[in-house]
């Protein structure tokens, strides 16, 4: 694997990485394009390798690698390439994971689908997430299992073959061509798994899709770590004591901000949360209502990961189905979770609502007395036997101050959970970490997600939990403050552009504590057909939002983000967040996200121009 030239260019490029790489959540998105999104930042990578270059202009100029850290970042996209460079392969078979779990069940998850069958060989001690009597009943997941001493034991098998390797070099492989995926585990990095043999490529996107929706790449701070061991440079690993003080710390934090009494749990992103609450209640169902069907409820145009990962559970279990619940534009959430749960209580199925309140991208609350009683209502089923009643799962990311599951709140008397994406306000664009909560009538049902957000290894790293510390102090005040610019521009724009349809927050909900820093803009479009004038309004979308990130490049940008510290980060819902949305249930409008600390009279200014260029 000894490789100088790679080594000794990997060397200087970590002296003099841009501090962009490891600290924030996004870099250069004034560098990126999506259609070239993974490819364009290793391209660019190999040119400056070519050409011996790792100057601190030239890195910082690179652009993009992904344009969401969760997916990967610059500093997991070098260590992919390093370790592929060093085995004389391709950087896109190299994948890494914060979790040692997550790519064993990626590859697990496409066999499933594939009729295909698995092997597992292991050296060392049998890791903890490999626990049949838990993975066939619960994830469908089939699989042999051997111990062995080292990789070259490894034999020929007609199906899949993973070895498993606890080692502390994470970037050493011993490859046998019998092994299609070997996998590196560690401790405090997570892990890095090698896709061997032309024959496997095929497995890559699907593995990068799970790496996608159900977990995070390795973090940019052990990436890092991996990257300086493998280099000979020093690095330091967490303290675990002051882990331990900073868990403390964000879980009581968490308590006060949500009003909660149950022990709030802490994932390596939303998505690796809503993946912990989607398997742990699945796994309740099969133990509470053993045989019987369970179906998710989630809104079609809902944020693209959520209803991705909902469909992916669904595909690979026979008795779960996706239901769509319509909440937006003329459809009610309440009179279509009624619907919905009528039509569930008469097949005697498991029901678990998902729902963003307020709604994405257009900012709706329903009438929350009403919600109450649908929830609330006791329904039959064909046969006259009372139903089951439905866990409402509640997307808090846009409003994470609102107390909905305290004792005596609206939502504290029927089964509920409220989680949140971390790298939104809890902590403030620093890192991926999300959280969730349960009002007293779910509680017993967080020792389930509990167990599930361990089993994949999703919990948040020692950084991430340093971070939240730090962040949710201030919570509370930084959406405040990001509410009054956010409205204070609304009504801008209100005065300066009335033919635009906004979808905001009443006054009234933003007395009830509804304060969003987020809002979707419908620019008034023209033309002689419906066609016409869709196009022309996707066109000044674009417009609008090149305009801003131009004029005002340090605190505008082209992203999905909310939440952060600073600056306004600007979107297009159906090809960001609805990436995955079926295709007559995106939204082409513009989303705006604003932060407490930013420039408003220049965005005024811009804006204006943009109106007087129309």
């Amino acid at each position: 694997m000894k490789d100088n030239r790679t080594l000794n260019y990997i060397s200087d490029v970590l002296d003099n990485m841009p501090m962009d790489w490891l600290n924030l959540t996004t870099h250069r998105l004034d560098i990126y394009n999506e259609k070239l999104a993974k490819t364009q930042f290793i391209e660019g990578f190999e040119n400056l390798f070519e050409n011996n270059n790792s100057d601190s202009s030239s890195l910082f100029d690179l652009p993009t690698a992904y344009d969401y850290i969760r997916l990967g970042h610059p500093l997991s996209s070098i260590l992919e390439w390093t370790i592929a460079k060093l085995n004389q392969s391709k950087s896109e078979n190299i994948i890494s994971f914060s979790s040692q779990s997550v790519p064993v069940f990626a590859v697990l998850r496409k066999n499933l689908l594939d009729g295909k069958s698995s092997r597992i060989y292991y050296s060392g001690e049998l890791p903890k997430f490999l626990d049949p009597e838990l993975l066939k009943p619960v994830y469908s997941y089939h699989f042999e299992l051997k111990q062995i001493e080292k990789a070259s034991d490894v034999s020929d098998f007609d199906g899949s073959t993973i070895f498993i390797n606890q080692q502390k070099d994470i970037c050493q492989f011993d490859l046998n061509p019998s092994i299609d995926f070997s996998l590196n585990i560690h401790p405090d990095f997570g892990s890095i798994l090698f896709v061997n043999g032309k024959e496997n490529e095929s497995y890559i996107s699907e593995i990068q899709h799970v790496r996608r929706r159900e977990t995070i790449a390795m973090t940019p701070a052990n990436s890092l770590a991996a990257l300086n061991s493998l280099t000979g440079k020093p690095f330091i690993t967490s303290d675990k004591t002051k882990t331990k003080k900073h868990k403390s710390e964000v879980l009581e934090n968490l308590k006060k901000i949500t009003g909660t009494d149950a022990t709030p749990l802490a994932g390596s992103s939303g998505l690796s949360i809503q993946y912990a609450i989607m398997m742990g209640l699945i796994h309740d169902a099969q133990e509470n209502h053993f045989g019987k069907e369970i179906k998710i409820i989630v809104p079609p145009n809902c944020y693209g990961g959520t209803n991705d990962q909902a469909r992916r559970v669904a595909a690979c279990l026979d008795n779960v189905e996706v239901v769509d619940l319509p909440v937006d534009g003329d459809n009610e959430m309440v009179e279509s979770i009624d619907r919905v749960l009528k039509n569930i209580a008469l097949e005697d199925a498991v029901p678990y609502i998902i729902a963003e309140i307020p709604t994405n991208p257009r900012v709706e609350v329903p009438n929350l007395e009403k919600l109450k009683a649908v929830l609330s209502e006791v329904r039959k089923t064909q046969d006259g036997a009372i139903a089951i009643d439905p866990v409402f799962i509640l997307d808090q990311t846009f409003c994470p101050n609102v107390h909905f599951l305290g004792e005596g709140e609206i939502l504290s008397s029927i089964r509920a959970i409220s989680y949140a994406s971390g790298s939104k306000f809890p902590s403030g664009g620093k890192c991926t970490a999300g959280y969730v909560v349960s009002n007293q009538k779910a509680a017993s049902l967080m020792e389930k997600i509990d167990l599930h957000l361990n089993l994949c290894d999703n919990e948040a790293t020692d950084l991430q939990y340093e971070i939240l510390a730090a962040q949710l102090p201030s919570m509370i005040q930084r959406i405040a403050d990001a509410y009054k610019n956010t409205r204070d521009f609304v009504t801008f724009i209100e005065t300066t552009l009335p033919e635009a349809k906004i979808n905001f927050v009443s006054e009234e909900l933003a007395n009830q504590g509804f304060t969003p820093s987020v809002f979707s803009l419908d620019l008034p479009t023209k033309g002689n057909t419906d066609e016409e004038r869709e196009n022309y309004k996707r066109e000044l979308n674009h417009k609008l939002i090149d305009l801003m990130i131009n004029k005002i490049p340090d605190e505008s940008k082209y992203c999905v983000s909310y939440g952060q510290l600073k600056g306004c980060y600007w979107t297009i819902p159906a090809t960001s967040t609805q990436g995955t949305t079926k295709e007559g249930d995106k939204d082409y409008i513009a989303r705006v996200a604003l932060s407490p600390n930013m420039d408003m009279d220049l965005h005024k200014k811009v804006f204006l121009d943009f109106v007087n260029g129309i």
